[in-house]
This record gives structure tokens, sequence and C-alpha cells, in this order.
């Protein structure tokens, strides 16, 4: 089984960072691409950042851009989420996951549905 621990969460005054870590372990990582996902009190799930296995590409959802910065290190099994010029509408329970699939191109994807494995996530809270 694949297992995901994410740490680095906590409460950050807006404007402020954090580096959010997602720790893989049960398969080989540098096979898989990952992404991070959050979700908000009341609110669906949401596509954050994702990586190709590789960590040649990168894909943001609009509201993060220039803000956030998704990165890995294969050597350590783990991908972060660097995230600065934080707003309180960042505020949200993120989640690191695993995507297992074999594909053939350095490939990473937003759909949450194509994503096999699943962190416990971890808190973030954005005060003003």
């Amino acid at each position: 089984q694949v297992q995901l621990v994410e740490s680095g969460g906590g409460l950050v005054q807006a404007g402020g960072s954090l580096r959010l870590s997602c720790a893989a372990s049960g398969r080989t990582f540098s096979r898989d691409a990952m992404g991070w996902f959050r979700q908000a009190t009341g609110k669906e799930r949401e596509f954050v950042a994702a990586i190709t296995r590789s960590g040649g590409s990168t894909l943001y959802v609009d509201s993060v851009k220039g803000r956030f910065t998704i990165s890995r290190d294969n050597a350590k099994n783990t991908v972060y989420l660097q995230m600065n010029s934080l707003k309180p509408e960042d505020t949200a329970v993120y989640y690191c996951a695993a995507d297992t699939a074999l594909y053939y191109s350095d490939y990473a994807t937003q759909f949450a549905h194509e994503y096999d494995y699943w962190g416990q996530g971890t808190q973030v809270t954005v005060s003003s």
C-alpha cells in the first residue's frame, strides 16, 4: 500500500508563507506523478498543483499561479508545496495525492479521479 503523509500546515497571517511536505512510502516514488488538492469547509475539493514524475512539468490552478510552487525530491521520496503570499481564501485542508498510472510520457493531471492514493491532509489556516 502506498502511504502519503503530509506535514507543514499551520496558522499563518495573510501575506505569509508555508511549505507543505508530503512523504511517500510503499512504492517507487519516482514513477508517480504527484498532486496537491485542498478542501475548504463547506466547499468541494479543489485541484491546486501537480508535478510530473520527473519534475519537468507542473500544473497550477489559476488562483495560486505566481504564489505557489510545487516541487519534488525523488531521492527523498518527497513532494513539496511552497506557498507564498498566502490569502485567507487559501484556508483549507491540503491533501497530497499520487497517480500511479504507467504513463509513457512525462504527464500529470488536474483531475482528482485520476489519483490513486491520498494523504490524511494537513490544515492550513490563513488569518487576516
